[in-house]
């Protein structure tokens, strides 16, 4: 059956009969409210199979009515949408002599208001539908229009929003409101602002809802003139001093352009103001790095106004307090929102994780407020994740991502930034992959974390793989992506790539970030020649601004290749553009430093510095153990105790690690450092631990008891733990015990050439020359090369590299000349050139010329020929010095009565007056 009706032009039926019939939709009203047809004409409605409807019933009789669980009187099952039953249709009774023309539309009208709010509540786009169609046939009612204009916003159809404004021939200023604050909301910001002008053209003057919508869109694309402009008229009309929500939305405006002082003085004006205002004033305090003014804020507006703060004041201030990594004001926070009935709430706790997590809370605290979470959103899950991450704790974060419930891209980032930061290339391009091949949206983020997960595993052929995929899907042309390609380039040993990036450079931004990659990339592909001639060219064309990120990258350099003079200049520009209070350039200084021979200056930047972190504490840990000053670094240690700083577990790789270097043997205080890792402080030992504790084991001859503790770890050995072991076999001359090692390293790492050398080096030491021949052999037989040894030395502001038996150098006649009369010196002090360094299966009378031309010796030559009498001399090797040219630098540093200073891969020697500080153990 279905409802055949009868009208007339004037919406007053006077017959309603049934028939059996068709009809679209459950949706059954009055059809002369839906078609155009001629009076009397039958009219069939939808579906064309429809179930029986029931009795029709009065509109004019209807009234809403709760039902169970509070639901009206319509659909809102999963299965069938919000829908006006044919119940619900005005009859000929309540349409016809009843009541007169004028109540009976009137009733209609505020029944379809009512539908309109239902609608609305319910999301239920197809009642708005049917109501918009019933809308149609009445006369142009503009309340009703609009009424309908917010349901279909509130749906988020702003099309067929859009489309009702258009056929309204008269808008008022609330039919432009809607819209213009419809625009605003859905990324369509220049509409509303054509809108807005529209409005004032036809003369119709906005109200405080208008201007609150239009700089809602002045905010959104940060227009500041337009918004200059809004403000000239709200200032006109009067509105500002009565309206707090205008107030308000100027001081957002102005927050987020950065026009601090305006929203001060709007502030101070407002003769009210809501918790809106106080909680708006107080985010542009925290935004302009102004903490202490935000909490003053904060106590005056509960001293003044007696306003009781918000989830949004919570979590403003405790962003305030991860900015001034203020523990004990974040502390107090999270009391008064527990005070005040906030603990539970979604946007406070999600705060208090990011709190705890950069400001010195441990991952307990940040476990126990993810599992009293009444409710937990997207947002804590990735906070949860970050924070797990930024402990070191991986498989922790993996297992949180694996359990959430659903997941976008910022999960997803979070994982693929919170592995490569933590060193796990390999991973983080496994994640890269899945993402890709679920489809996830690819964004800036994500690509430049990808790019710098390639530039940790230096591996040439992923990152042309992955280069040529960016620029596959467009990505190619992004000022941030490629700074990361350019940087990436470098890490993975492709300059002339890096130096097209460079050259064809086109983006006003980031310009500082390439010159320093650039410079930085020179020097790690062993190019500082170019690198420093790159840093005065950007210097003297003033390409390069050294701000303190190019500050501390250029001072990376300088500490790496050990140009002391060039650190000492960026010192000096640090110092007069008042960078020295920027704690990441402090860090940078010490370590240069320290790396630069100049432990002094080292520890007076560290006194001298206005706050310190972990990172800086590790610096001075690290700086000590390159010179070997175990006994400073435990004295360190003990200071850090006691002023109560917390350790990580870097601190702890370094703790261990110097009591290989103390004056006495402290092996048992080692061995309970060891043990409280996990019984003090909570921290599960990890490779680097264990590597380090087995450095200091066999250093001081226990290479049983190190071989025995390795066996009994709780996981399986990294090969870092055991190279560890057997660079104590070498030092100790044990090839029992090495060879049982050597063997356990090439099964983890069998393509790693370093291995190979350090057993072939072992077998030589012991003089089992047929055995290292074999492991070099079997190198050559893989492909592998090692590494060639180079030293080189600063003169003039200028590198000089040597390598052994080379004649490059333009001075090599002078070098080789000095080098003779000065192992002549040498030899009648008393040296005794040690063949053992040289291959057996080089003729006798070779293995003397071979030994004498290493390039140590060369560089320390030429560093005597060229400096002044007394003077230092200062050499870097990027290798480990042989034994021979370590008994040659002592003789010298007698028969010339100088200090040499050389750096190698495992620290300082200084040699003076016939001594070493390594004490022959290196």
């Amino acid at each position: 059956m279905a409802t055949v009706i009868q009208s007339t032009p004037s919406l007053t039926a006077t017959t309603t009969t049934t028939t059996a019939a068709t009809a679209t939709s459950f949706y059954c009203f009055p059809q002369s409210l839906l078609s155009s047809s001629p009076p009397h004409s039958p009219i069939f409605l939808f579906p064309k199979t429809p179930p029986p409807p029931p009795p029709f019933s009065s509109l004019s009789n209807f009234k809403l009515r709760k039902t169970h669980h509070h639901r009206p009187r319509f659909s809102t099952s999963p299965t069938q949408p919000l829908s006006l039953t044919p119940t619900l249709l005005p009859s000929e009774s309540s349409c016809g002599s009843s009541s007169s023309p004028n109540d009976a539309q009137n009733s209609l009208v505020d029944t379809l208001f009512d539908l309109l709010r239902l609608s609305a509540r319910y999301s239920d786009a197809q009642l708005v539908s049917a109501v918009h169609a019933c809308i149609l046939k009445l006369q142009e009612h503009t309340h009703l229009s609009n009424a309908l204009i917010s349901a279909y916003l509130k749906l988020g159809l702003l099309s067929e929003a859009y489309n009702v404004f258009l056929g309204l021939s008269c808008p008022n200023v609330v039919s432009y409101t809607a819209l213009i604050s419809g625009f605003s909301k859905s990324n369509r910001e220049h509409e509303a602002v054509e809108l807005f002008f529209r409005m004032r053209d036809s003369g119709i003057e906005p109200n405080e809802y208008t201007f609150v919508a239009i700089l809602t869109a002045c905010i959104r694309i940060l227009d500041l003139q337009l918004g200059l402009q809004v403000h000239a008229m709200i200032i006109k009309l009067g509105v500002l001093e009565d309206s707090v929500f205008v107030s308000n939305a100027l001081m957002g405006l102005y927050g987020k352009c950065g026009c601090f002082l305006f929203v001060l003085k709007l502030f101070d004006e407002m003769l009210h103001r809501d918790i809106a205002s106080w909680n708006t004033v107080i985010s542009c305090m925290v935004s302009e790095f102004m903490y202490d003014k935000a909490f003053e804020l904060f106590r005056d507006m509960q001293r003044n106004d007696g306003l009781r703060v918000d989830h949004f004041t919570v979590s403003t201030l405790l962003t305030a307090c991860t900015g001034s990594a203020s523990i004990m004001k974040g502390q107090e926070v999270h009391a008064h929102a527990i005070k005040v009935g906030l603990e539970a709430n979604l946007s406070v706790n999600n705060a208090l994780i990011g709190f705890y997590t950069n400001c010195g809370g441990g991952v307990k605290d940040v476990a126990a407020l993810f599992e009293r979470m009444p409710i937990r959103d997207m947002i804590t899950w990735t906070e949860v994740i970050t924070a797990y991450m930024d402990f070191g704790l991986v498989e922790l974060a993996v297992e949180v991502f694996d359990k959430m419930p659903e997941r976008n891209s910022f999960s997803y980032n979070a994982l693929l930034t919170g592995l490569c930061r933590n060193g796990q290339g390999s991973r983080t391009l496994e994640l890269f992959i899945k993402m890709v091949e679920e489809g996830v949206d690819l964004t800036e983020f994500t690509l430049t974390s990808v790019l710098s997960a390639c530039g940790l595993l230096m591996d040439r052929k992923i990152s042309e793989q992955i280069h040529g995929f960016i620029l596959k899907i467009g990505f190619g042309s992004n000022a941030c992506i490629e700074a990361a390609l350019l940087d990436m380039c470098t890490k993975c040993g492709r300059m002339e790539d890096a130096e097209k990036i460079f050259r064809r450079w086109s983006f006003d931004q980031d310009t500082s970030v390439i010159w320093t990659s650039m410079i930085c990339g020179y020097a790690r592909n062993g190019q500082p020649d170019e690198a420093i001639s790159l840093f005065n060219i950007s210097q003297s064309e003033g390409t390069m601004v050294v701000d303190e990120v190019a500050s501390t990258s250029v001072l990376g350099l300088c500490g790496n290749i050990g140009y002391h003079n060039m650190g000492k200049q960026i010192h000096c520009h640090a110092l007069k553009s008042g960078f020295l209070s920027d704690l990441m350039v402090g860090n940078a200084l010490l370590t240069m430093y320290s790396k630069c021979w100049n432990m002094d200056d080292a520890i007076k930047i560290f006194n001298n510095m206005p706050t310190h972190n972990t990172v800086s504490w590790n610096g001075l840990l690290a700086g000590h153990l390159f010179h070997r000053q175990g006994d400073e670094a435990l004295a360190l240690w003990s200071k850090m105790k006691k002023i109560g700083t917390k350790p990580d577990n870097v601190t702890f790789v370094l703790t261990i690690s110097a009591y290989r270097h103390t004056n006495s043997n402290l092996v048992d205080d080692c061995r309970s450092l060891f043990s409280s890792l996990k019984s003090v402080y909570d921290i599960e030992p990890s490779s680097d631990h264990y590597a380090s504790l087995v450095g200091v084991l066999g250093y001081w001859g226990l290479l049983e008891e190190a071989e025995e503790m390795i066996s009994t770890m709780p996981f399986e050995p990294h090969a870092s733990v055991w190279r560890a072991l057997l660079d104590s076999c070498r030092i100790h001359l044990n090839t029992t015990i090495g060879k049982r090692v050597a063997k356990r390293i090439l099964a983890l790492e069998p393509k790693d050439p370093s291995t190979y050398i350090l057993v072939s080096n072992l077998y030589s030491a012991s003089g089992r020359w047929h055995c290292s021949e074999m492991v070099r052999e079997n190198m050559r037989d893989m492909g592998f090369r090692k590494h060639p040894g180079r030293s080189w030395i600063i003169f003039q502001n200028k590198i000089h590299y040597f390598y052994a038996r080379d004649k490059s150098h333009p001075q090599t006649k002078d070098i080789y000349s000095g080098l003779e009369i000065l192992i002549l010196e040498c030899l009648k002090a008393g040296y005794v050139p040690d063949a053992s360094f040289v291959l057996h299966d080089v003729e006798e009378h070779q293995k003397k010329d071979f030994l004498f031309n290493h390039s140590a010796k060369l560089a320390a030559t030429y560093g005597l020929l060229m400096s002044r009498p007394g003077k230092p001399i200062r050499i870097v090797k990027n290798i480990l010095l042989c034994g021979d040219c370590h008994t040659f630098l002592k003789h010298v540093s007698v028969v010339t009565k100088r200090e040499i200073f050389l750096r190698d891969s495992s620290g300082f020697h200084c040699f003076s007056n016939g001594q070493c500080s390594c004490k022959d153990y290196w």
